[in-house]
């Protein structure tokens, strides 16, 4: 018995090697853009704040964009639920919303409904109005000025919610690349991380090789995507970091000298510009979302 334990653990750890050592495997004849147009990774988290009181990961995530060994003091986009009875609704969800603002990060709507993590798609007219009017209420007296960004729930939309998001000032924002780690219970662990990380970053050669992104003030924004809802996640903020940065330079993309956003009104103007760049959200759903979630 004691043996075969300690069988599994050895092709368990051979495992972790060689997903650690997952590399990223890009066609050098047309890195010409990623050789000489830098990117900078713009940051998001999905589903947030959390509102418990024990290990709170979005406080985690905080603090690790605050102090980790990459870059100090890195800004993100929260899209927020603000009226969710686990999170935003709570008194610590909503101290955590004004800490990210004060902190510099940029607090923008996922969901301003107590409806919970629905799509958009599946809301009524009027549910989908309370979900905007509601959300847009919570985070304005936050920001101090209007909210501009939306992400909706599973990143679903169609043309009424494209609409309705235009009513109330917003871009929808998509994402390029996904940790794949929108779990809050269960088994939060990612076993395949720096595996999924170097295969999201081999797409991301082919869409800068064909000119699918646009440059804002000289960088190429590559948007990576979180849930600070996932304590998992939270663990691990600062491998994560550093592990973005190592898949993108094996990519053969030059890094800006500061490669995360450090600076909140850079950060959302880079948002609105790749928002507003409709010709890209066609390759930012996974098909197998949009299949199964739509």
């Amino acid at each position: 018995m004691i043996k075969k334990v300690l069988q599994a653990w050895a092709v368990l750890a051979a495992f972790l090697v060689l997903v650690g050592c997952a590399t990223v495997n890009c066609d050098p004849s047309l890195s010409n853009e990623r050789a000489t147009v830098p990117v900078r990774i713009l940051l998001t988290f999905d589903d947030g704040p959390n509102g418990s009181a024990d290990d709170n990961s979005t406080a985690s995530i905080l603090e690790a964009l605050a102090n980790n060994p990459v870059q100090k003091g890195i800004k993100a986009i929260f899209f927020l639920q603000t009226r969710s009875h686990g999170g935003g609704a709570t008194a610590l969800g909503h101290e955590l919303m004004v800490r990210e603002q004060a902190e510099g990060h940029v607090l923008s709507l996922h969901d301003g409904s107590t409806f919970g993590h629905r799509s958009h798609r599946n809301l009524n007219d009027e549910e989908l109005e309370q979900s905007l009017s509601g959300g847009v209420a919570d985070l304005n007296p936050i920001r101090g000025r209007p909210v501009t960004l939306v992400r909706p729930p599973y990143w679903a939309y169609d043309a009424r919610t494209l609409a309705a998001y235009e009513r109330y000032g917003l871009t929808m924002v998509l994402t390029d690349i996904t940790a794949n780690d929108g779990k809050t219970w269960g088994f939060k662990a990612s076993p395949r991380r720096f595996i999924h990380m170097a295969s999201e970053m081999e797409h991301m050669c082919e869409r800068v090789d064909h000119h699918e992104l646009v440059t804002v003030d000289g960088v190429i924004p590559i948007i990576v995507t979180f849930h600070d809802t996932n304590t998992y996640t939270a663990a691990h903020m600062k491998e994560y970091l550093q592990m973005i940065v190592d898949k993108a330079r094996e990519a053969g993309f030059t890094l800006a000298p500061r490669p995360f956003y450090d600076e909140p009104l850079a950060l959302e103007r880079a948002a609105q510009a790749r928002g507003s760049d409709v010709s890209a959200r066609a390759g930012m759903v996974p098909w197998w979302w949009r299949w199964m979630l739509w």
